[in-house]
Order: structure tokens, then C-alpha cells, then sequence
């Protein structure tokens, strides 16, 4: 069996299925680098090998922080009273310092005062002893009566600035008992407060260690060797341009935020089960993996435009409803972290595909605002987890919204993102993600529950160039009768002319009309059609491109001869 292509009209060599697989293959290898070459961002590896030395050291930074928090039990510290307890304590001891230092300084006062008290008192006596050689020396000059009486007017002065200053001496005296009975009674109770506070710290309740806790299903301490920990904590070192301490205060506030969430989700504030709030039809939705392994998530706001979905997801309602929108969308994206794999070299985040086709538009503020509630809280909770996010079908008003968001959005973040309009979406999902994986609707040819192609070597991917203005002819051969043909075929913004025929292998016999020729719009989905033929000949599919592009076609068929199951 082979599959022949005609150009113009003539009918070139006949090439085996292998063969156009092959080219096909080179084709598709060659758009992939060239891909490779425009995109804005590109994923980093999770390998350790191939980490740059300041992102080695950034990483065992962080690495040593979680480690010393999870063994201590000090990673829910901001949670706790302990904490509070163990600064008082720290507090009191300082204080108890500062005291003592005031014990030492006022010991050193009183001393320095004895000594200046001790000297007034030897003053008196110099100065009494000095008077007296005055006054004998007088007396031999002046009469003696005179002198008596300034000897005896001295005398009674001496003793009253004796008593003055002793009077002085005793006050002060005085004071400083005061001062020492003071000190021992706020000793006394600065060792009572200090005491209060070391046995409240020891009343208070022992911090639990937790060394299971964990992240999206993988263990956190470093020093249980799970090669998984150094992936997650990457993740947070990306989203904080590799600084260990903004890291690790993010690390605590995702895993604070968790178990918070999880016990809001477990109280239902909104009067809702769990079951009332199941994400809308079609809302959000895994569905295969792009070209490196990524999930594939498709998120469709179209269903929003009906207006009982939009009213029970985001109507206001007192300001409930918008937390019913945020718990199924972190549900969701709770199941979708699920099928990630975190070890090195593994799929370890998303695609996101979000289709703007129908949806509400900006204009509705209750979607305005949960999809920035939504924003806020994956780009704090959810590091990383999103590997691109593209937007398809994109409306004019689309200008208007990323004006709105745009100043929200983290310059790594904005790097990911890629926009396509309806013209472009099925050419635009095809840089990232094989046409097999994406589906019909979208202009690929994955259907739901498909059991005709799973990947068999018949069922490989072919591409055809048709230039502008030209024809092309697939052919499909039935080497013998009694067989089924069965083909997918897609054009990338078809705007083709499409005709589907069988041509029997005996020359008399007549040709067979299996589809009519018909103008196939832009949008269109991918054509799957059969034929049983019942003798040997070729079915052969014309593509005609009347416009000024060329259109590239791709297709895959198989066939089931009736010999065959027998």
C-alpha cells in the first residue's frame, strides 16, 4: 500500500507510506527548531547537573533553610504563640543586664560620695587648728579681752557649719538607704517577671514537628533524598529569580495558604457541597500532552456566555459566588498538579490553552474580578506549574482585557504567554502540540474516544504543501477488494476546495463520487470519512487552493482488508 501525491495534474512517482512518514517526519523536526528559534521563553531543565554554580548555591541555600524550619519545627513559627513567649524572655534578660549595670554605676556614685563626705569632715578640723595659731599670734599684738571675745564668736561658728554639713551628709545618707531597699524590691520583681515568663514558655505547649510535610505529594525535607524536593524547590527559587530568602518566605506562604484553604473548602462558607460546586461542562479539562509531555489544559470561558452557568459561577450574591468560582478552579487545578511529574527530566508543569471564543468579555466585572482573583493567587500559590499559556480565538476586545491584567502579571509570566486569533489557532497550537493531540474542534484530529487510530504504523502523520493557485491529490490504496479505507485529513485554515473519490484499479471500470466537491471554510474541522472498497484501486482526495497562500495539509489513513480479519 502507498500513498501517491498528484501536483497539477501530473501524477508523480508513487511513494510508500514509509517514505512520506519520513519526510514528513524531517519536515516536522526542521518547523520544530524553527519553533524553537521565535519562542519568547523556554522551560529550564530541573536537572541538578545543569544548574549554573549560583543557582547550585541559591538551591542548597534554600535547601538548608527548609531543612533547619521542618527539624525545629519553626516552619508554621508565624503561626504560633511560641515564638512571642521566647522574645519576652529574650526581652527580660536584656533588661535584667541593663539593671545590674545600674547596680554597679550607683555602687560607684555612693563610694565617690563617702570619699568627698569623709574629706568635708577633715576640713573643719585644719581650718579650727589654722584659727587657733591666728588668734595666739594676735593676742600677743591686740588686747586680750578683743581677742576672747572673736575667739569665742569663731568657736560658736565652727560648730554650727559642723552641724550643717553633717545635717547634709545625714540626708544624703538617708536617701541612699531609700535607694537600697528600692533596689532589692525591683530586683526581686524583675526576677518574678522573668521567672512568669520562662515558666510560661515551658507551660506552653511543645511545637509539633512535622518531618512528612509536603508539597503537591512530595516530602519537603531535603534530608529524606527525595529527588523530587530539589524540582519543587526550584520552582520557587524561578519565581523569585533565585533568591534563597524571598524563596523560602513564598515556600511558607503557599503551605500557610494551603492549609487554610483546605480548611474553607472543608466548611463549604457558601452553603454549597462540594458536589454544587463542580466546574461547568467543558469549563476546564486535561486532555493529552504537547510536544515535551506537558498536560495539555484546555480552559473554555465560551460556557460563561450562558447566563444561568455565568449567574451560578460568578453572580455576586452578597460576595459568595466569586469564592465558589475560586474553589472548583483550585480544585481543578489541584487534580491537574496531580499528573505531574516532579523527578528530574519529568513533566512537571502545564500547558495551558484557554479559548476566548463566546466568552462574556471584559465587560462583565464579576469574571473580571475572579479572574483576577484566580491570577493573584496561582501566580503565589502555583509557581511554575504553567510551562505556556495560550490564548485562541481571541477577540478585538482582547486589547482592552490585557490592558486591565497585563500590569498584574510578572515579566516571566507575560513571556509565556502567546495569543491567536481565530485565523491562526489551529496553525498557532501546532507549534506546540502534535496534530494528532489536538483536537477536532481546534482544527486537529483528536476525537473523544476515537478507537480508529491508537497509534498504529499505518496511521503516521503526512503533510502536503499546496502553493497558491495550485491543486494537490492524496492518494489512498486498496491493493485488494474487500478492504476499508478509513482517513483523517485537516488543512490549516482550510479555504480550500475538497473532493473525496474512489478510482478502481481496472481502467472500465467506473469511478466512485465519495464526497462531493465543496468549498471548505476557515474553522472547519477535520474531515474523517471511510470507503469499503469492494475491488482493488486507490481513494483519492483533491485539495484546491484558490487563494494567495499556501495551505499545508495533513492527513493519515489506514486500511482493513476483510482477509485480514479472517
Amino acid at each position: 500500500m502507498g500513498v501517491e501525491v498528484v501536483s497539477g495534474g501530473a501524477v508523480e512517482a508513487v511513494a510508500p507510506a514509509k517514505e512520506v512518514g519520513a519526510k514528513v517526519e524531517v519536515e516536522a523536526g526542521a518547523a520544530a527548531v524553527a519553533v524553537a528559534k521565535n519562542m519568547s521563553f523556554r522551560e529550564e531543565s530541573n536537572r541538578l547537573g545543569d544548574l549554573k554554580d549560583a543557582e547550585r548555591k541559591a538551591l542548597a541555600e534554600l535547601r538548608a533553610k527548609v531543612e533547619e524550619a521542618i527539624v525545629e519545627g519553626k516552619l508554621f513559627d508565624f503561626d504560633d504563640g511560641s515564638s512571642k513567649v521566647k522574645v519576652k524572655v529574650e526581652a527580660k534578660k536584656k533588661e535584667g543586664k541593663k539593671k545590674e549595670g545600674k547596680k554597679k554605676k550607683k555602687a560607684e556614685a555612693a563610694e565617690e560620695k563617702k570619699e568627698e563626705a569623709a574629706a568635708d569632715e577633715k576640713k573643719p578640723e585644719v581650718a579650727a587648728e589654722e584659727k587657733k595659731e591666728e588668734a595666739v599670734a594676735e593676742e600677743k599684738v591686740e588686747a586680750g579681752e578683743e581677742k576672747k571675745e572673736e575667739e569665742a564668736k569663731e568657736e560658736v561658728a565652727e560648730p554650727a557649719g559642723e552641724k550643717k554639713e553633717e545635717a547634709v551628709a545625714a540626708e544624703e545618707k538617708q536617701e541612699e538607704a531609700a535607694e537600697e531597699k528600692k533596689e532589692p524590691e525591683a530586683e526581686a520583681a524583675a526576677e518574678k517577671e522573668e521567672t512568669a515568663a520562662v515558666e510560661a514558655e515551658k507551660a506552653a505547649p511543645a511545637v509539633a514537628v512535622d518531618k512528612d510535610v509536603a508539597l503537591w505529594g512530595v516530602p519537603l525535607l531535603p534530608s529524606k533524598g527525595d529527588e523530587a524536593t530539589d524540582v519543587v524547590l526550584l520552582k520557587f527559587l524561578r519565581a523569585r529569580d533565585f533568591k534563597a530568602g524571598a524563596a523560602f518566605d513564598m515556600l511558607r506562604r503557599t503551605l500557610r495558604w494551603r492549609r487554610e484553604w483546605k480548611s474553607l473548602a472543608a466548611t463549604a462558607a457558601d452553603g454549597d457541597d462540594f458536589e454544587g460546586d463542580a466546574l461547568p461542562e467543558g469549563a476546564c479539562r486535561l486532555d493529552g500532552a504537547d510536544r515535551e509531555g506537558h498536560p495539555v489544559c484546555y480552559n473554555a470561558l465560551g460556557v460563561f456566555a450562558d447566563e444561568a452557568v455565568y449567574r451560578s459561577a460568578l453572580g455576586t450574591d452578597g460576595g459568595k459566588k466569586p469564592a465558589r468560582f475560586l474553589r472548583w478552579r483550585v480544585r481543578a487545578m489541584e487534580r491537574h498538579v496531580a499528573e505531574l511529574d516532579f523527578r528530574p527530566g519529568g513533566a512537571a508543569s502545564l500547558l495551558q490553552v484557554t479559548d476566548l471564543r463566546g466568552s462574556p468579555g471584559p465587560a462583565r466585572k464579576d469574571l473580571r474580578v475572579a479572574m483576577k482573583q484566580v491570577l493573584d493567587l496561582f501566580q503565589d500559590n502555583y509557581p511554575e506549574l504553567v510551562a505556556r499559556n495560550i490564548l485562541i480565538n481571541v477577540p478585538f476586545s482582547y486589547y482592552a482585557f490585557t490592558t486591565v491584567f497585563f500590569p498584574f502579571l510578572t515579566q516571566r509570566t507575560k513571556s509565556k504567554l502567546v495569543v491567536a486569533r481565530p485565523s491562526k489557532v489551529t496553525e498557532t497550537l501546532l507549534k506546540y502540540i502534535p496534530i494528532e493531540a489536538i483536537p477536532v474542534k481546534y482544527g486537529g484530529l483528536k476525537r473523544d474516544g476515537d478507537a480508529e487510530f491508537t497509534g498504529e504504523h499505518d496511521a503516521e502523520i503526512a503533510e502536503v504543501v499546496v502553493k497558491a493557485g495550485a491543486t494537490e491529490a492524496i492518494e489512498i490504496e486498496a491493493a485488494e477488494g474487500d478492504t476499508t479505507l478509513t482517513w483523517d485529513v485537516t488543512v490549516l485554515g482550510w479555504e480550500v476546495r475538497y473532493t473525496e473519490e474512489f478510482v478502481p484499479a481496472d481502467e472500465g471500470a467506473y469511478t466512485i463520487v465519495v464526497s462531493k466537491g465543496r468549498k471548505v471554510g476557515a474553522g472547519e474541522e477535520a474531515v474523517r470519512n471511510s470507503f469499503r472498497a469492494a475491488e482493488a484501486g486507490k481513494v483519492v482526495i483533491t485539495v484546491e487552493n484558490a487563494t494567495r497562500g499556501r495551505k499545508r495539509v495533513l492527513f493519515r489513513h489506514k486500511a482493513k482488508s476483510a482477509l485480514a480479519k479472517k
